[in-house]
């Protein structure tokens, strides 16, 4: 582990490969919105119960299942910082999880929407929906203690612990569904016996998930290359990175006023 580890422990090489995979999430993240939305929104027959208003799936089920996974990716690169003592595994954590919160929050925003016209009511204190207010919790926490030390190196162990003791959540809310009776549904598409959801929403139902995974993992690269700047903005390379961007910047205004 520590082998495959040990390369980006270096700021620098973990700065490029941000670099290197950040244009093929975002192309990704692009494209697979584009159709998602589009067949999921546009083309994917009505509900035969639900009509038109069962739409919001596309949406309110990718932002639930990364609110999820977005932690999980948080909770494991905080267990590395833990172990390994991995700087760049803590700028991770701090990465994701502002990025976390807000998908959280579509999450419940959008199963609120969903809620009002199928339960009657925006919110219940049900065991899904509440546990998964208690993750958007967890995600504030670990921004707030992060920010809450001047001194960044207890700050970031602080949220580590933070946020791989919250991880016991998950599968609270994973099984919440199935441990107590709720309003919220039970599994649909990670059902053993196959997907209880028509192939004709299913497909575009997992594109929209691609989607979602693709956008998250593309803004939290975007930050991930900032907070490994603001941590090494007095090491040579990160110098003669601003030096080099300058000077395309300018090389680039010159040649427009020149035109």
């Amino acid at each position: 582990m520590w082998k495959w580890l040990h390369p980006y422990a270096k700021a620098q090489t973990a700065y490029r490969l941000c670099n290197i995979l950040l244009p093929y999430f975002a192309m990704i993240a692009v494209l697979s919105l584009i159709v998602g939305w589009v067949w999921g929104l546009g083309f994917a027959p009505a509900d035969y119960q639900q009509k038109d208003s069962y739409r919001i799936i596309f949406i309110h089920v990718p932002s639930a299942i990364l609110s999820m996974g977005a932690y999980s990716s948080m909770a494991i690169a905080a267990f590395i910082a833990l172990v390994w003592q991995l700087k760049n595994a803590e700028l991770a954590v701090i990465a994701i999880a502002p990025v976390g919160a807000a998908v959280t929050l579509i999450a419940l925003i959008t199963g609120a929407a969903w809620g009002k016209p199928m339960w009657g009511a925006w919110w219940v204190w049900d065991a899904r929906l509440t546990t998964e207010l208690i993750l958007l919790f967890l995600y504030l926490g670990v921004i707030s203690l992060y920010n809450a030390f001047e001194d960044k190196g207890s700050a970031g162990r602080a949220s580590c612990i933070l946020a791989l003791v919250g991880s016991i959540n998950l599968p609270i809310i994973h099984f919440s569904v199935e441990w107590w009776n709720t309003l919220h549904q039970g599994a649909t598409i990670t059902k053993f016996d196959g997907s209880a959801i028509d192939p004709s929403m299913f497909w575009p139902l997992m594109v929209n998930i691609l989607a979602f995974s693709a956008f998250v993992g593309t803004v939290v690269l975007i930050r991930l290359k900032n907070e490994i700047l603001l941590c090494e903005k007095h090491r040579p390379w990160v110098r003669d990175l601003v030096k080099s961007q300058t000077q395309n910047v300018t090389s680039e205004i010159g040649d427009n006023n020149a035109v």
